[in-house]
């Protein structure tokens, strides 16, 4: 059941944004400085490495637009036929864990220094995103939905 319109949300605002950059930040950092997630990346395939990225995709959707029944995909604006608030949702929750990852110098310090070659870093750099935004994900869509 939908909301009356007086009573839904207003659309997407950079206030928005900033809520799920702070879930996003407080979920991604136990994961990105976890030597277990760099090891599970670096065991992975591109197929699953894809899998879990859709999966991410799949539930930061699901909880901005199933899970919360005040939104309307359709009255949200949009960017090239996205709407703005999931494609802010992705940025947030593969970004944050990218630069976490940067800022902590974490790929150097759980691939170069365990012997992982500098050609397969940013390959198990990326990997590791992909498992450490499907926690981040998770903050980001409950902080924007939450506030």
């Amino acid at each position: 059941m939908k909301r009356p319109r007086a009573l839904r949300r207003p659309h997407f605002r950079v206030a928005d944004m900033a809520q799920q950059s702070v879930g996003g930040f407080l979920l991604a950092g136990p994961f990105v400085v976890t030597a277990e997630v760099w090891e599970l990346a670096a065991g992975m395939n591109w197929i699953q490495a894809t899998v879990t990225a859709v999966l991410v995709g799949l539930i930061g959707y699901a909880a901005l637009y199933r899970a919360d029944t005040g939104r309307d995909v359709d009255e949200e604006p949009d960017l090239v036929g996205i709407p703005t608030r999931f494609v802010s949702l992705m940025t947030v929750a593969f970004g944050s864990v990218l630069l976490l990852a940067l800022i902590f110098d974490a790929p150097h310090t759980f691939l170069v220094e365990g012997g992982i070659g500098d050609g397969a870093v940013v390959a198990t750099t990326a990997k590791a995103v992909a498992v450490g935004a499907v926690f981040s994900v998770v903050g980001a869509a409950t902080a924007d939905s939450v506030f």
